[in-house]
């Protein structure tokens, strides 16, 4: 029995998508004092999609998809704060802040919405490690790659 259950932690850990290794990898490739364009280098949109699946209890990310307890995030790369989606009715904070949603305003409000815009309704997301933070922005510069490039979306080749 125990060495079933030894065997099935194993394969749960290897379907888990590279794990540590490739992540202590990317963290090296970082560089070592990393800036947010070098987490944005080796950031990865896939990972994002996955730590995105905690965001989306609140948050679709589909063209079209209705929106949830907060906006459709379809897009939001490149337009203006509390201006995602029309149909979602943002609290005073976002209707009234000014700028846009680039990268490294995406990053911060990932670190903790509060510091970007006092006052949001948003609930810390719990995105705390840089890396974490740039694959989540990898996969929302992903969803629309027209709208990102002016708002600092690495080009990927």
């Amino acid at each position: 029995m125990k060495r079933a259950a030894a065997l099935a932690m194993l394969l749960l850990a290897s379907a888990c998508g590279g794990g540590d290794a490739e992540r202590e990898r990317r963290i090296a490739a970082a560089g070592s004092d990393p800036r947010l364009a070098d987490w944005l280098r080796v950031g990865d949109a896939a990972q994002g999609e996955r730590l995105f699946h905690r965001c989306a209890s609140c948050h679709a990310a589909r063209a079209g998809a209705p929106d949830r307890n907060g906006p459709n995030l379809y897009g939001v790369v490149g337009k203006p704060l509390g201006r995602v989606s029309p149909s979602f009715s943002y609290s005073y904070a976002l209707r009234t802040a000014s700028g846009r949603w680039t990268v490294d305003r995406l990053d911060r409000w990932l670190a903790g919405p509060q510091a970007v815009v006092p006052g949001t309704s948003m609930p810390d997301p719990g995105l705390h490690d840089p890396l974490d933070r740039a694959d989540v922005v990898a996969f929302l510069c992903g969803l629309d790659p027209g709208s990102g490039a002016a708002a600092g979306c690495p080009v990927r080749r």
